[in-house]
């Protein structure tokens, strides 16, 4: 049984993720860092799951972590680095210790675990690396800008992982995806404005993005290649992240 290890995979799209692998087969690795009995339920409701807590912003401890799971996992195909955190800051002022944890936790560690992963894990049929980035790749506001930034920094490690670190048989890629779930204190109301903000006027779903997720999973594409989940809300200039926008249309403040 192929195993994959999902970070941030007790909730939200990380459980989404999670869920999807262990209904195709997977024996499902779920990290997660403070939710512990979501964790321990999410595991026990799936077929074959483990849960594993680490925190990101230690990237020693996110580094032994992935040492650990490949010296005991026997068919580790897969790593989905889809835990990080989303603090905001804007672009008149970036605040350092935002960006400093922005950045371990969104960029630096995911590499990191990355790396490790492509050096130590056993697979029967090539490894597989996943980083979960962002629409703001193609679609950047000044809002959010350390996560942004800390988005950018993973997306630029996908073609030189690929290149530099990944065997013949190993693919490294990235899925962006767009607004699919409530963020901070969103209403209802705004909820519902800003996940239809896209060309397609639809809400993206997270199931959307494990489906995705499981399709990279096979290694059919090109290595170093990234694929928006968006309903095409990458290809918008939007000048403020939709969370702003869906609050002015809405007359909410």
């Amino acid at each position: 049984m192929p195993a994959v290890l999902v970070t941030g995979g007790a909730a939200r799209i990380g459980a989404q993720i999670s869920r999807a692998f262990a209904s195709a087969g997977w024996h499902v690795v779920i990290h997660y860092l403070g939710s512990d009995d979501e964790a321990r339920a999410l595991a026990d409701s799936l077929p074959s799951a483990e849960i594993v807590q680490c925190d990101l912003s230690d990237g020693d401890a996110a580094v032994a972590m992935v040492e650990d799971l490949a010296a005991r996992l026997p068919n580790w195909r897969v790593l989905v680095n889809n835990a990080s955190i989303f603090p905001y800051d804007d672009a008149t002022r970036l605040d350092p210790a935002t960006n400093r944890s922005a950045m371990q936790i969104n960029a630096e560690s995911p590499t990191r675990m990355a790396q490790a992963f492509l050096r130590h894990a056993r697979s029967s049929s090539g490894r597989r690396v996943i980083h979960i980035t962002d629409q703001k790749l193609a679609n950047p506001n000044p809002d959010f800008f350390s996560y942004t930034m800390s988005k950018h920094a993973l997306a630029a490690t996908i073609p030189m992982l690929a290149d530099g670190a990944a065997g013949p048989d190993d693919r490294v890629y990235g899925i962006a995806p767009g607004a699919i779930l409530a963020s901070h204190d969103q209403s209802e109301e705004e909820i519902e404005i800003s996940h239809r903000l896209n060309p397609l006027a639809r809400k993206t779903g997270p199931d959307e993005v494990a489906a995705a997720a499981l399709m990279l999973a096979d290694g059919h594409l090109r290595s170093g290649e990234t694929i928006f989940v968006d309903s095409g809300q990458h290809l918008l200039d939007q000048k403020r992240d939709v969370i702003y926008l869906a609050r002015e249309m809405a007359g909410t403040h």
